[in-house]
Order: C-alpha cells, then sequence, then structure tokens
C-alpha cells in the first residue's frame, strides 16, 4: 500500500472529518473511495443497465415534432 501527503485548507479539512465521523470509516478510506468514484474509468452498473431501454418508438421522429406548428418563418438574408 502506498502513502501519500496532501494538503488541505481548514475547510476542506472540516468538510472531510465531517464526512469521516458520519461514514465510521477512517480518513484514508474514505478518500479512498472518493478518489476511486471520482476517477472511475467505467460507467456505474445503474447506468449501464439502462442500456437497450429504450425504443426507438419512444422517441417521436422530427415530423411529429413539427407537426401543429405550421410553416416555418421566413429566414432573413446575410
Amino acid at each position: 500500500m502506498s502513502q501519500i501527503t496532501i494538503y488541505l485548507d481548514e475547510d476542506t479539512a472540516k468538510l472531510l472529518k465531517n464526512q469521516v465521523k458520519a461514514s465510521g470509516e477512517s480518513a484514508s478510506k474514505w478518500i479512498s473511495a472518493a478518489i476511486r468514484k471520482r476517477a472511475r474509468a467505467e460507467w456505474p452498473a445503474d447506468v449501464l443497465a439502462l442500456l437497450g431501454s429504450w425504443k426507438d418508438i419512444d422517441f417521436p421522429d422530427a415530423e411529429q415534432l413539427r407537426k401543429g406548428y405550421g410553416p416555418d418563418a421566413r429566414r432573413e438574408k446575410f
């Protein structure tokens, strides 16, 4: 296991102490979990579970979206 030294301003140190106290973990474990969560190189499982859950019929096409709006306004020339 490697060790690193970090320097925190007072406000950040207080935030860390509060979070560590609330979680019941050591500061090292809490910081490690925060780093893994933020530096993750893959999508979380709940996001991956959404893959394929939408069907083409769930989304209207451009014609359906524009239906009822009438013709476009005239465009200004540049």
